[in-house]
């Protein structure tokens, strides 16, 4: 009888004769062990390769997910158990994944997180890790997880969308393309703000990589997801405590040493914590055309969100307030809708009333248009010697003719 051709088969096979032989798992090795099989001495190269790969992937890969995980398509894989889900920009769906049983999805979920150099086991049930494609997972063991293992995989984008492209997926308007254009290049600090997986690391690499060439952008990330076409691009990442509770870098401590690096454009990939304290002391000292990513369900609560965070980081309210004011300009709002993740508002953070308290003014809203502060939007363009976009040019009042 023939030994078996079924790839799960096949790994297990190989991984007891790695076992047995002490023999480094390289992908040259895995093709020649797959070829010593007796069942594949009749397959041509092509199939045999094929194969191989997929033993591969059982072996040190993502297993049965690593197909969903190579489908550009998918942002998000999620394991409940023995099912699992995608979202390919449209909402969750369903898929059709053979991963075996609990035991195996929990064998693959410690294999993922030991290649990370992370630790995931019955001591230590949660685990954050990065892949080395960039692909960010996390991972819950039972009995924490009730019907677990539990595993979510967000993709990484090894090239970034350009504007053209977010316009023909619809998530930027065409007119207002160039709007975004010319808010980079008038170097506005601005917030791209939304819900999970709502795009916002999306449309910022994407605006990034309008930064011109000639400067140098330093961004400061919990975990490195932003990797902008730009020519001169330097990231610091946070790292988190090793297992005797040392050894943590934070994004407060990352934002500080940014500024001791000569940055253009000074970045924070996503603000969840007192780092925002650090992030607008940096703004406010002259580091014009900073971004950065914030969580928040509408354009009107970013100010609150911010405030939220500013009290981590032992900021007055009204303290903060008044650097947001000074550091900050503009707020891009993102939505997930039925048909993918849209640009939903550009708004201006504005201070209001006697205490001087941010709102956000809408400028422009998706179905709208342009909105009362699309004049205000308009003269700091003009003031920076930015020309203005068609979109805005309505709401510029124009000259009285003197005749």
């Amino acid at each position: 009888m023939t030994a078996p051709t079924d790839p799960g088969e096949l790994a297990a096979r190989v991984r007891h004769r790695f076992a047995a032989e002490a023999t480094a798992v390289t992908p040259a090795a895995i093709v020649s062990a797959v070829r010593a099989e007796p069942a594949t001495a009749v397959l041509g190269d092509t199939t045999l390769l094929r194969i191989a790969g997929r033993v591969h992937d059982d072996l040190v890969g993502a297993g049965p997910l690593a197909p969903l995980l190579a489908d550009p398509q998918v942002t998000d894989v999620l394991v409940n158990g023995v099912r699992v889900w995608v979202d390919r920009g449209r909402g969750l769906q369903q898929v059709a994944v053979p991963l075996g049983t609990l035991d195996d999805v929990r064998r693959l979920a410690q294999r993922l997180t030991a290649a990370a150099g992370r630790r995931l086991d019955d001591a230590s049930p949660c685990a954050d890790a990065r892949l080395p494609d960039g692909t960010r997972l996390h991972a819950v063991l039972p009995p924490v997880a009730t019907d677990g293992p539990y595993l979510s995989l967000r993709t990484f984008r090894q090239r970034p969308f350009t504007l053209d492209e977010l316009v023909d997926g619809g998530t930027v308007p065409r007119p207002v393309a160039p709007l975004l254009a010319a808010l980079v290049a008038a170097r506005l600090a601005y917030l791209v703000s939304g819900g999970t997986g709502s795009g916002k690391t999306t449309l910022l690499n994407t605006l990034l990589g309008l930064v011109p060439g000639t400067e140098r952008i330093v961004l400061v990330e919990d975990a490195a997801e932003l990797r902008p076409v730009h020519p001169h691009v330097i990231g610091l990442q946070a790292r988190t405590a090793n297992v005797e509770g040392a050894g943590a870098v934070g994004l407060g401590d990352l934002v500080r040493q940014a500024l001791r690096m000569r940055p253009d454009r000074l970045v924070v990939g996503e603000c969840r914590g007192a780092e925002v304290v650090d992030l607008l002391a940096a703004l406010n000292t002259g580091h014009e055309g900073g971004a950065g990513t914030l969580h928040a369900n509408a354009a009107a609560d970013v100010p609150a969100r911010l405030e939220a965070l500013g009290m981590l980081g032992g900021l007055p309210r009204l303290a903060l307030h008044a650097q947001v004011a000074a550091a900050l300009q503009v707020v891009l709002q993102l939505r997930r809708t039925g048909q993918g993740r849209v640009l939903d508002s550009i708004g201006l953070l504005l201070p209001d009333g006697p205490d001087r308290v941010v709102t956000v003014v809408p400028a422009w809203t998706r179905g709208r248009g342009v909105a009362p502060a699309a004049l205000l939007l308009a003269g700091l363009l003009r003031e920076r010697g930015t020309p203005v976009p068609p979109i805005l040019q309505a709401a510029w009042p124009t000259p009285a003719d003197p005749s």
